[in-house]
């Protein structure tokens, strides 16, 4: 019609459009009517077609890796929570007023407060003008005056080296050697990450080669983090199961570290022993002697080892200590301390720091081949580098105040009040646990977790079947709805055909831990009355 500007097509275009959004076209007006030609509708519901074309990505044409990953610790059950959140603020009445998340080891969303010190640091290196205010320390200062000189432009905001900000490398080396007690620590090794979860995903895609029976075997603890079955998944890795002893306080046993490398062998290349030390989520500390045995097995049948160590500073229980895999490596001898491939992580979200949300951390690699680093840097350099402000916040987890520092009091007390916190929740965790008929937890001595085993009637195990859930995820899911507390299924970690467990962190405060443990008690007792 004469009236569309641009010709028909353009108005058939316009009139698609207007379709696609439910309203009325413009057309020429004549005595206030809209008027359509017969050849402009057709155009319209044609091209309206076209725009409803099937999608590339779907499902089925997805990358069937990343579809295979599941990554439990936000998984289905924490959905749940997030919808029964937004219930509760449109006013739906629930038993429970608030939903508690205790599924994941946040500590400042529990109510952690922040180590002043780190906060301070971060805070110069983020706005240095405030290096000219009365009100920070000058110990505070000093180090964010180094670190902004390893900034480009002294800027935060600057990109850095792939491997990181050198000075705060070397801090990380000096860190490692004071730990291990004077064992040396190159900060040529030393590799600034995003997190931990960073590193171990950016060894293990290295590491990985290979079809068939010749692709690479990882081995992973069970109970396990489930960051090591999801990276497996991703780059499609075999996993390679072995079974921490839960009769014996989640303890691992070289026996049983063999058993799954030999049945592996017939169906993968078992290059890769991972650990984590302390455990996440069964919390056991590693012995020295199992230790020694753990390092001395991998040296025999040419492993590869990640030693997963961000809860090295969270050690509770009496007798128990915390040995590095490097340390104990490097006491063993030239035989050991030359040869095996190590691979060691920590992060500042955990320990007493809880800085989950700087997302820094570092990687110490040893015994890599020359060629190797190479390949590991230009790696790490497609993802530019880590978050400059992370790597500045893990640079105060291995650099903090020393005595003679006017900040060295405040930082000790409260570091000290956190951890000592921490021990105390532990034992209140696992003492109130093993009062409860039907669960029964091993000590908590170390990381931030309980990880219970429960008792599932076999009433329960049916329904769980009928509604096509394990039956830990039954029962946690049950858990959330009549008690607002969110907590993951053992299944979601790994555990023995026939075991049932479920992961809590020890992160709220005493007196809220102590309400959501009763709360606990009450839902499991009614449950195995109602299921009996």
């Amino acid at each position: 019609p004469g009236g569309c500007r641009g010709g028909r097509t353009d108005m058939a275009l316009r009139c698609a459009a207007s379709l696609a959004a439910g309203r009325q076209p413009r057309g020429p007006r004549r005595e206030g009517t809209v008027r359509w030609s017969s050849a402009a509708k057709a155009s319209a519901v044609k091209i309206n077609e076209k725009a409803s074309r099937e999608k590339i990505l779907t499902l089925e044409s997805m990358n069937p890796q990343v579809k295979a990953v599941e990554y439990a610790v936000r998984g289905p059950i924490v959905l749940k929570a997030g919808e029964i959140e937004k219930e509760l603020r449109k006013g739906i009445k629930k038993p429970f007023t608030e939903v508690i998340k205790a599924n994941i080891g946040d500590a400042h969303a529990m109510g952690q407060r922040p180590i002043t010190f780190l906060r301070q640091v971060v805070a110069l290196c983020t706005y240095p003008n405030l290096l000219d205010s009365p009100s920070f320390p000058e110990d505070a200062k000093k180090r964010a005056r180094r670190i902004l000189q390893g900034c480009g432009g002294n800027s935060l905001g600057s990109y850095t080296a792939s491997q990181g900000i050198n000075c705060i490398r070397e801090d990380v080396a000096s860190y490692i050697e004071r730990r291990d007690g004077g064992v040396p620590a190159d900060p040529d090794n030393i590799y600034l990450t995003t997190g931990a979860s960073d590193g171990i995903s950016a060894i293990l895609k290295i590491l990985i080669s290979g079809g068939g029976k010749s692709r690479t075997g990882v081995m992973i603890p069970i109970p396990q983090y489930p960051l090591y079955s999801a990276a497996i998944s991703e780059l499609d890795a075999i996993q390679v199961n072995y079974y921490l002893d839960e009769e014996n306080c989640w303890a691992l046993n070289v026996n049983e570290l063999r058993r799954a490398l030999n049945e592996a062998k017939a169906y993968c290349n078992p290059k890769v022993l991972c650990i984590i030390n302390p455990g996440n989520p069964t919390g056991q500390v590693q012995s020295r002697k199992c230790i020694e045995d753990v390092i001395h097995f991998a040296w025999e049948e040419k492993l590869f080892l990640l030693a997963d160590e961000v809860y090295q500073d969270n050690v509770y229980s009496e007798g128990c200590q915390f040995h590095s895999f490097k340390k104990i490596l490097y006491e063993m001898g030239p035989e050991y301390y030359n040869n095996v491939e190590l691979a060691s992580f920590h992060s500042t979200s955990k320990g007493y720091m809880g800085e989950c949300g700087y997302r820094g951390g570092y990687m110490e690699v040893i015994n890599l081949h020359p060629e190797i680093k190479g390949q590991l840097v230009k790696l790490l350099s497609v993802r530019l580098c880590p978050p400059v402000s992370g790597q500045a916040a893990m640079d105060i987890v291995v650099n903090p105040p020393v005595p003679g520092e006017e900040s060295y009091a405040q930082f000790i007390k409260e570091k000290e009040s956190v951890l000592n916190n921490l021990a105390k929740k532990a034992k209140l965790t696992e003492d109130m646990f093993n009062k409860i008929p039907g669960v029964q937890c091993n000590p908590l001595q170390g990381a931030m977790y309980a990880f219970p085993r429960i008792f599932i009637p076999s009433k329960a195990i049916e329904e769980a079947k009928a509604h096509k859930m394990a039956p830990d995820m039954f029962y946690c899911m049950k858990l959330l709805e009549e008690t607002g507390i969110c907590v993951v299924p053992g299944s979601g970690f790994g555990q023995r055909e026939g075991t049932y467990h479920f992961r809590i962190t020890i992160l709220p405060p005493v007196e809220k831990l102590k309400i959501l443990l009763e709360k606990v008690k009450d839902f499991h007792i009614k449950f195995l009355e109602k299921y009996a």
